[in-house]
Parts: C-alpha cells; sequence; structure tokens
C-alpha cells in the first residue's frame, strides 16, 4: 500500500507544512472519522471542531484558515482546499494497482476481438463480434453481447449487461448491474384485450467519458439509436426509455426517469426522482429540482421546481401561497359566515 507524507502532498498541491513534514498517510477519511494514518480535509466550517479531536495524521486546510485550538493533527495549508481534494482523490485512485490478464473462467468468442492490456474477469462472457478496446477493465460476470464495441480505457464493473449491437465509447465507467440496451417498453393494445409486443431494433450508443451508476437501464431505440452523448454522467437507479438523446456533460442524480423519444440538451442538470414524460423536449443548461415532473417542453437555460413542474420563481410563489392555505381558508370561512349575517 503507498505511503504518502506531508512534505509529498504539499509539494503535489503547492501547499505549506505546518507541523511533522515527515507524517504519512496510506487512506483518505472523513474529518469525523480520522484515524491514525489517514488524510482528511476541512472544507466546510462547521465540521472545524472535529479539527481538534480527529485522530487523523494530516489535515488539508485553506491557506487562510488558523485554528482556535491547538491541533495534534499535521495541517497542510492549501489555496483551496476544496479543489485540492479532488485532486488528491484522483492521486490515490491513480496509486491503486490496475487489475490484469485473462481469466481462464471467462468466456470470449474466436471471433471476438480484445485489445491489449486489458482484464477479463471470472465468468465474463464477451460474445462473437464484439471488441474490447485497449487497456478495458471487465470485472467478473459481465456480459457483452454480439457485435457490441467498447472503446480504450473504459471499466465494466461486475454484473454489467451490454446487449447485442451497443456500442461504449472509451474512458467510461459502468457501474454494477447496469444494463445497456434492454428492449424498450412498446407494446400495443390489440383486440383481445391484451397487448402485442412491438419490436425493438435500434440500439444504445454510448459516447466517450460516460459515467453510468449501478443498476441504471438504458434501452434500445425501436428504430435507431438511444444516445447517450460524450461527458453525461449518470447515477445510480436511472431509467432512460427507447429513443432518448442525452446531450453533452449532462448530469442526473438518482431515480430519475425519462420516457422514450425525450431528448435533454448539453449541461443540464436533473436531481433526483425527476420524471420527464414521452416526446418532451428539455433545452440546454436546463437544471430541474428534486421529484419534479416534466411533461412540456423547456426552453434554454431555465429552472422547473415541483409537480407539475413550473419556472422556478412562479414555484416559490405559488409554494408559498399553498403552506397558507389552511389559513386562508379560515379566514375565507369567517368571511363568509360575517357576510351571511350582514345579509341576513
Amino acid at each position: 500500500m503507498m505511503e504518502f507524507t506531508a512534505e509529498m502532498i504539499a509539494g503535489f498541491l503547492g501547499g505549506d507544512v505546518v507541523g511533522d513534514k515527515n507524517a504519512a498517510v496510506h487512506t483518505v477519511s472523513s474529518i469525523e472519522a480520522g484515524k491514525a494514518g489517514s488524510l482528511t480535509y476541512l472544507t466546510n466550517p462547521k465540521y472545524e471542531p472535529w479539527l481538534y479531536t480527529t485522530q487523523a495524521s494530516i489535515v488539508l486546510v485553506d491557506r487562510s484558515f488558523e485554528p482556535s485550538q491547538p491541533v495534534a493533527a499535521t495541517l497542510v495549508k492549501v489555496d483551496n482546499a476544496a479543489a485540492c481534494v479532488v485532486k488528491l482523490l484522483e492521486m490515490y485512485n491513480a496509486a491503486k494497482p490496475r487489475r490484469k490478464g485473462i481469466s481462464p473462467r471467462a468466456s470470449i468468442s474466436e471471433k471476438a476481438t480484445v485489445g491489449e492490456e486489458c482484464y477479463v474477469g471470472d465468468f465474463a462472457v464477451i460474445e462473437e463480434g464484439a471488441r474490447i478496446g485497449k487497456g478495458c477493465q471487465i470485472y467478473p460476470q459481465v456480459y457483452v453481447g454480439a457485435g457490441v464495441t467498447v472503446g480504450e480505457g473504459t471499466t465494466l464493473y461486475p454484473g454489467v449487461k451490454i446487449y447485442e449491437g451497443c456500442s461504449v465509447g472509451a474512458d467510461c465507467i459502468l457501474h454494477a448491474g447496469a444494463v445497456i440496451g434492454a428492449d424498450g417498453f412498446g407494446f400495443m393494445p390489440n383486440a383481445e384485450g391484451g397487448f402485442d409486443k412491438i419490436p425493438q431494433l435500434g440500439n444504445v450508443i454510448i459516447e466517450d467519458h460516460v459515467e453510468i451508476g449501478a443498476n441504471t437501464c438504458i434501452d434500445r431505440a425501436k428504430t435507431d439509436s438511444t444516445i447517450i452523448r460524450r461527458g453525461v454522467k449518470l447515477d445510480n437507479l436511472i431509467q432512460i426509455g427507447h429513443n432518448v438523446e442525452i446531450g453533452e456533460n449532462t448530469v442526473s442524480s438518482a431515480q430519475t426517469g425519462i420516457a422514450g423519444t425525450s431528448k435533454v440538451g448539453h449541461n443540464c442538470f436533473l436531481a433526483g426522482q425527476v420524471g420527464i414524460a414521452d416526446h418532451v423536449t428539455i433545452g440546454n443548461r436546463v437544471k430541474v429540482g428534486s421529484k419534479s415532473g416534466i411533461d412540456k417542453n423547456v426552453p434554454d437555460g431555465e429552472i422547473r421546481l415541483g409537480y407539475p413542474a413550473l419556472p422556478g420563481m412562479q414555484y416559490h410563489r405559488s409554494s408559498a401561497v399553498f403552506k397558507n392555505l389552511p389559513e386562508l381558508a379560515r379566514r375565507v370561512n369567517e368571511l363568509e359566515k360575517q357576510l351571511n349575517e350582514l345579509q341576513k
């Protein structure tokens, strides 16, 4: 396990050491759970009391911070602690050893292509015509269907399933249980009162630098493609319907559902449990609050909140009225009584 000293960390971040420059750490923790050998950070003033009791060996703080009590840990002072935390986490992640080699218990078709320096774990299945790029990490029990392409440096965590004909770009991360390319939810009512299945003949295209959370499902298109553009980040437990298109660098939190043939623009933010109806177009740079329901098109740059979703200020005004409804109802009832008495 790699160790980093306070002096090394300060050099990497352009910071200054206050305390023991040889203090060493091998892991990262929160400030309240810090233990000897761990690096932690103080980026929110409300956590300052923990600084004086933490057992962590090194604490990253803003350069302007001055403690009000003695601190046992070594401090590394930097210009922007929050930004430096991200750099350090990236450094620690890069230092972790990458898995190597192809398991003899993996099933790889002779007609599949696996690039150099790939890892393929136990019981992974790679079907004929699949093409796996250089340096991919394919964990145990992953299924890669016929004709699937996976770009260089992509990681597929355990239990990822990619159906036939789909495409995943380079440097993507698909977390455990993600399902790419299952049939879109297409059924036609029939004369007997049941439903006939509509064949789903398209695929899913995921571009480069996309991250998809655990147990998220992205359905294949009825025709053409469901498309997830470059840089999209999807949380766990998200449902993307058939023929949906999500624009570059859009982010969505958990339990969002997007119905078929809707389009979401680039650089949007969808909070948790957002629902988007079918055939809706969301513009670019749109922000949608948690549990909001979108059933109409949204222009570029707007904010939507609530169900049914309203423009930001309209929602806040409506909310201010809604919470006062019981009192307003009581006053209306009193006024009605007074009016009835006057009429008598």
